[in-house]
């Protein structure tokens, strides 16, 4: 079993405990049992590099998330947009989740559609600028 293959069953582990919101030993057996039933995708073609990458972000992600949030409660944002952003090259569904999953995380932005084209669109909060004349 590879690094890349664990890292997708901990990952379904983490969406079935946050779903589920127990950590008692039957829901713990009954996630293993999904993680490991749920069949794995064979053109993945991401690297352990790309996973490292994620995780990282992922960390990151908790401050800004808090930065945000005080920004937006003490400068209110007012103006609103709708962006598209390129999905990253070598994605595989877990990696497009967690991608998904910082977007939305972070106060200010939420993705609302995902394209099979590889394109995300989001839904972002901002101050807006006014012009001093």
């Amino acid at each position: 079993m590879g690094a890349i293959t664990i890292l997708n069953i901990v990952l379904r582990l983490a969406i079935w405990f946050l779903l589920t919101d127990d950590f008692s030993l039957p829901n713990i057996i009954i996630g293993m049992a999904i993680a490991f039933l749920i069949p794995l995708s064979r053109k993945s073609s991401s690297t352990l590099k790309d996973w490292l990458r994620i995780l990282w972000e992922v960390i990151v992600a908790v401050p800004q998330a808090y930065l945000e949030a005080f920004e937006i409660i003490f400068r209110p944002h007012n103006d609103e947009d709708i962006i598209r952003k390129k999905v990253k090259v070598r994605r595989n569904s877990g990696l497009i989740f967690l991608d998904i999953f910082l977007i939305t995380f972070t106060p200010k932005t939420i993705v609302v559609k995902y394209d099979e084209e590889g394109w995300y669109e989001i839904h972002r909060v901002k101050r807006k600028i006014r012009n001093k004349k």
